[in-house]
């Protein structure tokens, strides 16, 4: 059991910095004006795709009760909540220093979704060490 969750944490993990990674290219592809940071990105996400899909042992393994709820938390720390946070400071920067100064909504959200990644991946991280420990003592 503790290896399933072992891999539903690492699935998720990995998922996430792939999202992050394609949101992190859209902002580079926006700056630099050109869109082969974004396709290059979206080529690799989609051969992830269609891996995890034609490959029979990945497409058992992803249906699992625990790999869905680990990627369900992990989409609550990179999508749902950077979202929220993202649009509020973006309203409180504007209303603060106007709209001299307005950094780009989706460099804020890949801030927040960067933060919230890191977060997921440091709980799953200290969850597994307390689950060690409290496993070595028994």
């Amino acid at each position: 059991m503790q290896n399933v969750r072992r891999y539903a944490d690492i699935i998720a993990s990995i998922e996430g910095l792939v999202w992050l990674g394609l949101a992190w290219s859209i902002s580079i592809s926006v700056h630099t004006g050109s869109t082969e940071p974004t396709l290059a990105t979206l080529f690799i996400v989609g051969a992830l795709v269609l891996f995890s899909w034609a490959h029979k042992p990945m497409r058992y393994l992803l249906r699992r009760y625990h790999i869905r709820k680990r990627r369900t938390d992990m989409w609550i720390h990179i999508l749902a909540l950077p979202l929220l946070l993202a649009m509020f400071f973006h309203i409180m920067v504007e209303a603060t220093f106007g709209s001299a100064w307005l950094p780009p909504k989706m460099l804020l959200f890949n801030l927040m979704a960067s933060a919230g990644w890191m977060t997921y991946v440091m709980t799953l991280l200290i969850k597994s060490i307390i689950h060690s420990i409290k496993t070595s003592h028994k």
